[in-house]
């Protein structure tokens, strides 16, 4: 294997200079200046940097290095760290915080606060940084939150769907026929939050506001975490129904506002520098976080970011120092190339997306074939699930760098949400494939001269979409359940898959990456099990005990009782069958020592990250 990774680094070297990327590194051999050289990995690099149009390859990495979100948030901690707001807390009907002694959430108040049926919403108080602004001098204030709130909930406004899901826990809905405000979930000085009760003195007018959420605790991550926050000096005078911020032909007035930025994070784009084969921030010396010491929070004055359209090429720029460190994750078959390489380290950390298979096991009418018709049986479904063999899949097609995971989808390393009971499909691989067998004789006890099950005469075969990275992981599962007498195939899942098939139940089976905790069980186990509305549950599961366990979860207040009602639905969830764990992957990445120490892989991280460009020193 390692002699086949090195043929293919010898034939990258010779195809380097035909490929995007190979003619740019070569500078950084000669730069001494603190610019950090990233290797990226795609198609092509972004031609626009609002921050809500893409989520594709390197797009949300440079969003999230020139805008910013409210907080930040920790999976493994459950943190809150401040970024935009200095300061949050659930507050009382009389504005009093709801806090422990040390400044903590009292849950145990919150539920007592708000956990009766005399209440609609809770309600949150948030106060902004005050040194915070925009890059190119313009304060940051509370009227800026206002807005970007206000757009994501207005379909007709953002005309983007994601920005939608993001904001639907805030109690602030737009009428879809008549684009009229109908409830108010976002109070500022300016709108409405002394008319509403909630105390605003005019002195804090720019920093301070509310949100009424639902009476959802998960409600305040996406909320916090994943809406990156918009100038409204820039986009408000741009953006109107007949001229949407997600339009497909925006005005020359927003497509200059989308391609040079403005923005409130770390670094800013050098607009003269980027091109189709770099994108090049620097990094803000007025940015208004630091570290404990008071010194600069990132400590790399530009980031240069290079685009390689092959894995391959870019491990050879790495190898031979034209590039710092790469922006993915590594095969584990290709740390023996680095095992002797000087001035190189590999950095392993746990993963955090479980990779599953998605049955379609409710197609609509018009997408129902004979095939698709055996995976709404449990029984049939159950099979499949038994043959899948979690361990050969890690050894084959990880190299050993990964780990199993239970059908309830919960890990074990999160031992207050994780449920035993849900783990239903583990037990000697023998017994498994002798009873995966038994049941599909009763189903489909016919075989052709292959040995593969028929139906009708018909050879039992489905199609699993999966991009190219996941072709081995596919090809892996036509192994395993080729033992059970079924046939699986690839099919490539194209650039638009959601739209193109997934949406619309045009598919057998699929590759999806789950992740869950605390924080994000009640918007993503609502969307992959329950909604049905352009979700993440593409195979349209729907199941009465599921649906009305996960709801309960959704509306615990008490921090205990929601940990119990997540590890309640995760029995019934798994014997469902629908989304089949196939494993947690290590995350694998390789960095340059020469130019840059420091480096640091946070769970389910690379080498690249924010908590690396936090503590990089540069050799001298």
């Amino acid at each position: 294997m390692k002699k086949r990774m090195l043929s293919l680094l010898l034939a990258a070297a010779l195809l380097c200079t035909g490929l995007t990327g190979c003619g740019t590194t070569y500078a950084r051999r000669e730069d001494t200046s603190s610019t950090l050289y990233v290797g990226e990995v795609g198609a092509a690099f972004p031609t626009s940097y609002m921050p809500w149009l893409s989520r594709d390859g390197v797009a949300p990495t440079i969003a999230s290095m020139i805008f910013s979100t409210l907080l930040s948030y920790d999976d493994e901690t459950g943190a809150y760290s401040p970024l935009l707001a200095s300061d949050w807390c659930y507050v009382d009907r009389e504005g009093n915080p709801i806090r422990t002694v040390d400044g903590q959430v009292d849950y145990q108040r919150l539920a007592q606060v708000y956990g009766g049926n005399d209440t609609t919403c809770m309600v949150i108080r948030f106060e902004l940084n005050p040194d915070a602004t925009w890059s190119d001098g313009v304060p940051v204030t509370a009227e800026d939150v206002y807005f970007t709130f206000d757009l994501a909930a207005n379909q007709a406004r953002s005309n983007h769907a994601g920005a939608l899901a993001w904001v639907s826990d805030l109690q602030h809905k737009y009428d879809n026929t008549s684009h009229r405000l109908l409830k108010q979930g976002v109070f500022t000085y300016d709108h409405g939050a002394n008319e509403r009760g909630y105390k605003i003195d005019e002195a804090d007018r720019d920093r301070v506001f509310y949100f009424e959420v639902n009476k959802v605790l998960g409600a305040i991550t996406p909320l916090v975490s994943t809406v990156l926050i918009l100038p409204e000096h820039i986009y408000g005078p741009l953006v109107s129904e007949e001229n949407p911020i997600n339009g497909s032909d925006p005005t020359p007035e927003l497509n200059q506002a989308n391609q040079d930025p403005v923005g409130c994070g770390p670094f800013t784009l050098d607009r003269e520098q980027t091109n189709s084969q770099e994108i090049v921030l620097h990094r803000r010396p007025d940015y208004y976080l630091h570290d404990e010491a008071g010194n600069d929070l990132y400590k790399v004055d530009t980031l240069r970011f290079i685009l390689y359209q092959e894995i391959n090429v870019a491990i050879y720029a790495l190898k031979k120092g034209h590039i710092d460190v790469l922006d993915a994750t590594i095969s584990p078959n290709y740390r023996g190339l680095f095992s002797e390489e000087k001035g190189v380290e590999v950095l392993e950390s746990n993963g955090l997306f479980l990779q599953t298979l998605v049955l379609n096991m409710n197609p609509t009418q018009d997408q129902l074939t004979d095939m698709r018709q055996l995976l709404t049986d449990v029984n049939f479904r159950r099979a499949i699930a038994l043959a899948v063999d979690q361990d050969a899949l890690i050894r084959s097609v990880l190299g050993g760098a990964g780990s199993t995971a239970p059908a309830g989808l919960f890990l074990p390393s999160q031992s207050d949400l994780y449920n035993p009971e849900a783990d239903i499909l583990s037990g000697p691989m023998e017994d498994r494939l002798a009873e995966a067998n038994a049941i599909l004789d009763d189903i489909c006890p016919e075989r052709d001269s292959d040995g593969y099950r028929t139906l009708d005469g018909h050879r039992i075969s489905f199609s699993i979409l999966g991009n190219p990275g996941e072709q081995e992981t596919i090809e892996f599962l036509r192994i395993l359940l080729q033992k059970i007498g079924v046939e699986v195939k690839f099919a490539a899942k194209g650039s638009n898959p959601e739209s193109t098939y997934l949406y619309a139940g045009n598919f057998d089976m699929t590759i999806q990456n789950v992740t869950l905790s605390l924080s994000n069980a009640d918007i993503m186990l609502n969307s992959h099990f329950v909604n049905l509305n352009r979700s993440s549950n593409y195979g349209r599961m729907q199941n009465d005990e599921v649906s009305a366990l996960i709801e309960t979860m959704r509306t615990a207040i008490d921090l205990q009782n929601k940990r119990d009602a997540i590890q309640a639905v995760q029995p019934v969830m798994a014997q469902q069958y629908y989304k089949i764990p196939l494993y947690c992957a290590d995350v694998i990445s390789v960095a340059r020592t020469d130019h840059f120490t420091g480096w640091t892989a946070k769970a389910g991280s690379t080498a690249f990250s924010l908590e690396s460009l936090q503590q990089l020193e540069k050799v001298n």
